[in-house]
C-alpha cells in the first residue's frame, strides 16, 4: 500500500473520500418543535410516544416458572397454588421487581415461596406450618399476599 491508503475492516469510504457531502449528510431542516427521525425511533423504543401503551405492573410479563427443588416441594408438602393464587403471585413478584429486588420471599395464606424475580423462578417452597423458627438468607425483599 505505497499510495498512503490504509485498509479498514467493514469500512466501505473514509471521511474526506468521494462519496456523500457533508451538507448533504445533515438532517433535513425542521420546524420548531419537530422531532427528527432519531427522536421518534428512539421515543417510540422507550414507549413514550402517544399510542404506545406502556407495560401495567399487574400484566404478567413472563410465566412464573418453577424449579426441580420446587416442584418437589410443593408435591412433597402438599402445597397447591391456584389460579387466583397464581395471579397474587405474579403481582408480587412484578412489586418486588418494581422495588429492585432480585430474589424475594412471598408469604401466602398457606405457604412461603423463595423467588429469583429476574428469571421469575420459584426457587423453593414451604408450607406456613412449617415456618416457624425457620431462616431465610439470601434474599433481598418480601412480599405478603
Amino acid at each position: 500500500m505505497s499510495n498512503g491508503s490504509f485498509l479498514y475492516p467493514n469500512v466501505t469510504s473514509l471521511p474526506g473520500q468521494s462519496g456523500v457531502k457533508a451538507s448533504e449528510a445533515q438532517e433535513p431542516k425542521k420546524k420548531p418543535g419537530e422531532k427528527g427521525e432519531f427522536d421518534q425511533v428512539f421515543e417510540k423504543t422507550l414507549g413514550k410516544t402517544e399510542g404506545v401503551s406502556k407495560p401495567d405492573l399487574g400484566q404478567v410479563r413472563n410465566p412464573l416458572k418453577f424449579s426441580a427443588h420446587a416442584t418437589q416441594r410443593l408435591r412433597d408438602r402438599n402445597i397447591t397454588l391456584d389460579a387466583a393464587m397464581m395471579e397474587k403471585v405474579n403481582e408480587a413478584i412484578n412489586k418486588a421487581e418494581a422495588k429492585g429486588v432480585e430474589d424475594t420471599l412471598i408469604l401466602t395464606k398457606d405457604a412461603a415461596l423463595i423467588v429469583s424475580v429476574k428469571n421469575r423462578t420459584v426457587v423453593t417452597a414451604m408450607d406456613r406450618n412449617a415456618l416457624s423458627g425457620n431462616v431465610f438468607t439470601n434474599i433481598d425483599g418480601a412480599v405478603i399476599i
